[in-house]
């Protein structure tokens, strides 16, 4: 069940990023900590961090889900390991992630035991919250006119 915080644009969250609207994608690779990540996003929304959305979706090239990137405050991908299929998948559709964690890139090792423990959930989103896959290359976005820092959102 989602956390009501208050917040009125569909985000649920409050605090730092109150009224953001964030998107979350996991890259639900058929590995540990592919699936990893979908818990994450699952967790993330039940948080009110953000709505989790289909990384699927975006591959095929559905308008839809393209217009609610250029609409949203955050775009998050969540990589399980360095091939970094979600991330690839949002570049080809012309996405740039505000914020772009990789699983394995915190000390989880990929595997094909797909027991997934609480500490390593509560590592990714650790590492989500605070921010710890925001490029230094990125200003806050201010979506209020044209962006101009290339992101591609109006």
């Amino acid at each position: 069940m989602a956390v009501e915080t208050g917040c009125t644009c569909g985000c649920g969250g409050e605090g730092e990023g109150e009224g953001k609207k964030r998107i979350i994608f996991p890259c639900a690779g058929a590995s540990n900590v592919g699936q990893l990540t979908n818990i994450a996003a699952l967790e993330l929304e039940d948080e009110g961090y953000g709505t989790f959305a289909c990384t699927v979706k975006l591959a095929a090239g559905a308008a839809e889900i393209k217009e609610q990137c250029r609409e949203a405050d955050e775009i998050v991908v969540l990589d399980g390991c360095s091939n970094r299929c979600a991330a690839t998948v949002a570049a080809a559709q012309g996405i740039e992630p505000d914020q772009a964690v990789v699983v394995s890139e915190l000390g989880i090792e990929t595997s094909h035991n797909f027991e997934i423990s609480d500490e390593e959930i509560e590592i990714v989103l650790g590492a989500v919250w605070e921010g710890q896959g925001r490029g230094e290359k990125r200003a806050p976005h201010d979506h209020a006119g044209d962006c101009t820092c290339g992101c591609g959102r109006k």
